[in-house]
């Protein structure tokens, strides 16, 4: 499978979109705020503790506080907690070869309780695991690690650990000792897929590199007073050759001189044998065009997407989940009805395994397939989606299907999904996603009427509402105002406002002839 990179860069905002055989299966948007954070470390003050929930609020120096679980805490005598590791030492920090994100950070289970962990006013040096979503602050951990090409860095923890890619059982040991021999600290160290075959003094440079990294973010520390950041992590550019280019993709295409100018000069001091293409595109038409990514990130963007054979599946975003219903749609089958629903469900189970990957759908996903009546058909859907999802590299589970035909699944959340970043609530319908019909309209009017005009000395009344309702009210809905002007004995005048909003209407009464 052949795969590319196309960045694109303007003064504020930075795409990156990773390309599997020409089509778009990933997208990384970074607009230069603090929507995208993950892996920054802070210096940053206890605002509140939070003993009912094990929990406190962190201030870094953002709009929103950061929230910290008692797991996440760091306790005093640190090293101690090694034996509540709960990782398997062969597991790398899930994603950290595929995201444009560090390496998840590492999960401890900690003895003791918040509030003997931290107290109101206390600094504390934390790092960004999640970015702020929504409504939701960014959470942060005491767990620090600083992610490298070849090797990640815990400076709080001493494990070892080798990424679960790399198989052959010989190269897991010569690295392993390698790195133990190599070792002069008392750090902790995952060895990367990208260190498979690496020789000795490219892991000795990258540890020196990391080791030198944490000192100065210590002594920046030690020299800062909260809340400050002391340490951010490469543009998202930058992250997506550390992290994607080297094990992903087979070429880089970016649409910005200085951008290109810049991953040159990164590849060529931090990864020197790196043999990949990095193209400067200065085409006349945006990259994007050229590539025609637009038309399929606009359609990302949608609830509905249609299947080649005719059927659809509807992607519905709520509050607490993401819900996905599948449709036969102008499917009509050639033979019988339960060939029909299940090639419609093997054909949605593909479009949802990919829809989820290029709009980073995270959380609780329900969906709803069509009814299949045979256990092995169900276990056949069960089975395609596993499959599909094999290519996602964030950390997915499935549960197998009800008798109603749904699956459950959750798929963990970093970043924000491609609906949060580019969309925001309808200020029409306040994110309700639907309108009142325009005969609810008439007859909301008919009720106002009823209500007020009692209230009003007037002979008649002028109603301005949108053109449409206005219509609706002239013809079809007609009987309402010569209801109205019958049980009032006033006159009702319908004037058509376009700038109005569908829903909306003004009454207005007339005290003189």
């Amino acid at each position: 499978m052949y795969k590319e990179l196309v960045v694109n860069v303007t003064d504020h905002e930075t795409r990156v979109a990773l390309l599997e055989d020409e089509t778009i299966v990933e997208l990384f948007i970074d607009r230069n705020d603090d929507t995208n954070i993950t892996g920054n470390i802070y210096k940053g003050r206890v605002q509140r503790v939070l003993p009912g929930m094990q929990a406190a609020f962190i201030d870094i120096g953002l709009y929103q506080a950061a929230f910290i679980y008692v797991d996440d805490v760091l306790p005093q005598g640190y090293r101690e907690i090694e034996e509540m590791f709960k990782h398997n030492a062969d597991n790398e920090k899930e994603g950290a070869d595929t995201e444009i994100e560090p390496p998840e950070l590492i999960e401890f289970k900690t003895k003791g309780r918040i509030e003997d962990l931290l107290s109101e006013g206390q600094e504390v040096m934390v790092q960004v695991a999640k970015s702020p979503i929504g409504s939701k602050g960014a959470r942060v951990t005491t767990h620090i690690s600083l992610p490298g090409r070849y090797l990640v860095l815990m400076p709080t923890v001493e494990h070892i650990g080798v990424s679960r890619q790399i198989e052959d059982e010989k190269e897991r040991t010569r690295l392993k000792e390698l790195l133990l021999s190599m070792k002069k600290d008392s750090f902790g160290y995952i060895i990367r897929t990208a260190s498979e075959h690496v020789e000795k003094d490219k892991l000795e440079k990258e540890m020196h590199f990391l080791v030198n990294l944490w000192e100065n973010i210590q002594k920046k520390s030690q020299l800062a007073t909260a809340p400050i950041l002391l340490h951010s992590d490469l543009s998202i550019t930058l992250r997506a050759v550390r992290d994607l280019l080297t094990h992903e993709a087979d070429k880089l295409v970016i649409d910005s001189r200085l951008g290109y100018e810049s991953v040159s000069a990164f590849i060529k001091e931090v990864i020197p044998d790196l043999n990949v293409t990095v193209e400067h595109y200065d085409g006349f038409e945006p990259i994007f065009d050229a590539y025609n990514l637009e038309g399929d990130i606009s359609r990302a963007l949608k609830k509905k997407v249609w299947l080649k054979s005719g059927g659809y599946i509807i992607i519905e975003h709520t509050e607490a989940l993401v819900a996905v219903d599948v449709n036969t749609g102008r499917y009509v089958g050639k033979h019988n009805f339960q060939e029909t629903i299940l090639k419609t469900n093997l054909e949605a189970v593909k479009e949802i395994a990919y829809q989820i990957r290029l709009r980073n759908i995270g959380g609780i996903i329900i969906i709803d397939f069509i009814d299949m009546e045979k256990v092995t058909n169900r276990e056949k859907i069960y089975n395609a989606l596993k499959e599909a999802l094999k290519k996602d590299k964030s950390k997915t589970k499935v549960l197998s299907m009800s008798e109603l035909g749904l699956i459950q699944m959750t798929r963990k959340r970093v970043r924000k999904s491609l609906n949060r970043i580019l969309c925001e609530s309808c200020f029409y319908c306040e994110g309700n996603g639907m309108l009142l019909t325009g005969q609810s309209v008439c007859y909301t009017i008919y009720r106002e009427m009823l209500r007020e005009a009692p209230l009003m000395n007037s002979f008649k009344f002028t109603i301005r509402v949108h053109p449409e309702i206005a219509k609706l009210l002239h013809r079809e809905e007609n009987h309402i105002v010569t209801s109205l002007e019958r049980r009032l004995g006033k006159q009702i005048i319908i004037y058509p406002n376009s700038e109005f909003h569908f829903e909306e209407f003004d009454i207005f009464e007339s005290i003189k002839p």
